[in-house]
């Protein structure tokens, strides 16, 4: 397997951590979106969305993280990454949308380019924006998990799966914006709980190789 990814992408991340659940070796392959090699003609041939991550696999590509981590399931099935359940499977999807579909699309890396260069935004505007979000969805994931069951050690129960990479990265990038995580409990009790764990802890941005 060949993963194409950056460190500081929350999506990638997400791969990155469901490899290492499942113990699956892959090569990294790394495409800086600082410097635009995304944008570059050699990756757009390669991925057309021209996003990361993209996996390879047997000579096929795969895109968009979460279409992946339901590919790595259905491919190798143990460890787990989804319960058995179909209630439980719902809920822990759910959870990890919640975090994929409404909380990073605003706040990722073309965003917050588009307000600061389309916009003309400063970078004290920008991270108002940011803030904001975080705490609007990050509200909406403390009640998702504190308020309904299904909750235990991890997003979903007591074993890891995909509501919890979704989740970790999210709070790794509301850190480093310094938001103020101490009203989110529950995501953050869940966080350190992954955090105990070498499949997270060998996925987070600061230990990848290309990390600045």
């Amino acid at each position: 397997m060949r993963l194409y990814g950056y460190f500081r992408s929350s999506a990638a991340f997400r791969v990155r951590i469901g490899l290492n659940l499942k113990g699956l070796a892959y090569e990294p392959v790394f495409i800086h979106l600082g410097k635009g090699e995304h944008r570059q003609p050699a990756y757009g041939t390669l991925n057309p969305q021209g996003l990361v991550p993209a996996l390879e696999d047997g000579g096929k590509l795969l895109t968009q993280s979460l279409a992946i981590l339901e590919y790595l399931e259905e491919t190798h099935p143990l460890p787990a990454l989804l319960p058995n359940e179909p209630i439980a499977r719902a809920r822990a999807r759910s959870l990890a949308l919640l975090v994929a579909c409404e909380i990073h699309p605003l706040n990722n890396l073309r965003t917050l380019t588009h307000l600061r260069k389309a916009l003309g935004q400063s970078e004290e505007q920008v991270n108002a924006w940011y803030r904001h979000w975080i705490a609007d969805g990050m509200a909406k994931l403390e009640a998702a998990m504190a308020q309904t069951a299904g909750t235990g050690k991890y997003s979903q129960g007591d074993a890891p799966g995909i509501a919890d990479c979704c989740l970790v990265p999210q709070v790794f990038n509301a850190q480093r914006y310094r938001c103020d995580l101490a009203p989110y409990p529950t995501v953050m009790r869940v966080f350190d709980a992954c955090m105990q764990l070498d499949a997270f802890d060998r996925a987070q941005p600061g230990k990848q190789p290309d990390a600045e």
